[in-house]
């Protein structure tokens, strides 16, 4: 059960309305996530539905990439929903299923495709360390350029918000759902029993990068 009442059209006041009709004709087609939460204040969420729709749907990324880093972050912070939603979207747009399981599992993580792995390892050394190796970000850079490393860092930004949002208020899963994401080895962030620590990535296994 969410920590806060879910925001449900049944009970919409006028601004509300106008977010609801926007996300809804957009390309999400529904009200899911964050933004169920993000209604409460309806000018923060229509300016979240704004910038999340590009970043998912308008950038310069190819949809694999996007959802490569998408999940590594909802891994990264133990994200139920966000696993559940963008697994599916990250094997649809090209990713196999036996790196999305090891990811899942925090095993070793081998990429046939060398841009899969440089992806993963931006998307994991930002999130564990809150930087990226100068080889691993030129690589990126190389392939897509200065606008698609930018927006790549937007990505992995935005939907850590995401995830925050998401475990913060305890935003379910869909009734027939059971959680996807088993606890992983942690590294400790502090040193009270009651707050939780963070999984730890392993890094990919990199095979020799083409240029």
């Amino acid at each position: 059960m969410a920590r806060i009442p879910l925001f449900s059209p049944d009970s919409m006041t006028p601004d509300q309305e106008r977010v609801y009709r926007a996300v809804i004709d957009g390309p999400r087609g529904t009200i899911v996530g964050p933004l169920r939460a993000a209604l409460h204040s309806p000018e923060l969420a229509d300016r979240w539905q704004r910038f999340g729709e590009i970043l998912r749907y308008g950038t310069s990324l190819p949809a694999w990439a996007t959802e490569l880093a998408i999940v590594v972050t909802a891994r990264r912070w133990n994200s139920q929903l966000e696993w559940h939603i963008h697994a599916q979207a990250a094997a649809a747009a090209g990713i196999d299923e036996a790196s999305l399981d090891a990811i899942r599992r925090g095993d070793d993580v081998r990429f046939e495709d060398p841009q899969q792995a440089d992806v993963y390892e931006f998307a994991r050394q930002l999130q564990q360390g809150g930087n990226v190796g100068d080889a691993v970000y030129q690589r990126v850079m190389e392939r897509w350029g200065t606008v698609g490393v930018v927006e790549l860092g937007a990505v992995i930004g935005y939907y850590t918000l995401v995830s925050m949002t998401l475990n913060l208020h305890e935003i379910p899963l869909p009734d027939s759902v059971r959680a996807p994401l088993e606890p992983l080895a942690h590294a400790s962030t502090t040193d009270s029993a009651d707050e939780p620590s963070l999984p730890v990535l392993k890094p990919a296994g990199v095979p020799q990068a083409q240029h």
